[in-house]
């Protein structure tokens, strides 16, 4: 069945979508948990970085290695090198009889499209984006500007994607947008 991509910069409601698709009961994957989990056991991770204070406890800090790469490209470039690679073999061998979501926040950078059916983008304005950004991870608001301006604008995106949600209103209306999504996806015309 088809594999669709659900995509969306930085506190766009891509969780709230997701959750909301699981609770329906599709298969939802979430490329950021893979990624985390290629991290903690991936030897090139740790060979490339052994040399950082990335480690609490001989094991990699996400918290620590995020603020590594942040500000520096030449580190972040290597760390995706080695992280997107095997984030895409996972996604690549997903099976199902049923259709399969997965979150992914990085497709376009990390050139994944190929491998997906459909791809969903999540949009909110900057606005909304930044008081959630604040709210939810105690960043300043030149903390949380920084993330935001630090991905490719939505405009881009959107113009890649099959489906756009607009997710500047509430549930109800986000639900809606959904559903109508899905009954494309399931009953093409």
């Amino acid at each position: 069945m088809p594999k669709i991509a659900v995509v969306g910069n930085i506190a766009s409601g891509k969780s709230v979508v997701t959750d909301y698709l699981a609770s329906m009961g599709y298969r939802v994957y979430d490329a950021d948990i893979i990624a985390h989990e290629i991290l903690e056991t991936s030897e090139e991770v740790y060979s490339a970085f052994k040399n950082y204070d990335v480690f609490e406890q001989g094991v990699i800090s996400r918290k620590k290695l995020g603020a590594l790469v942040f500000f520096n490209q030449d580190l972040k470039k290597q760390l995706e090198n080695i992280i997107h690679p095997l984030v895409r073999l996972r996604i690549e061998n997903l099976q199902s009889e049923d259709l399969i979501f997965v979150a992914i926040p990085l497709l376009f950078e990390a050139k994944m499209e190929d491998i997906f059916d459909k791809i969903i983008f999540i949009s909110a304005s900057e606005d909304i984006r930044l008081q959630r950004l604040m709210a939810r991870n105690s960043y300043t608001k030149e903390e949380a500007m920084a993330r935001i301006k630090s991905q490719a604008p939505e405009v881009d995106k959107i113009q890649q994607s099959d489906y756009l949600i607009e997710n500047n209103s509430d549930l109800e209306n986000l639900r809606l947008q959904i559903n109508n999504i899905l009954e494309k996806i399931t009953f093409p015309c």
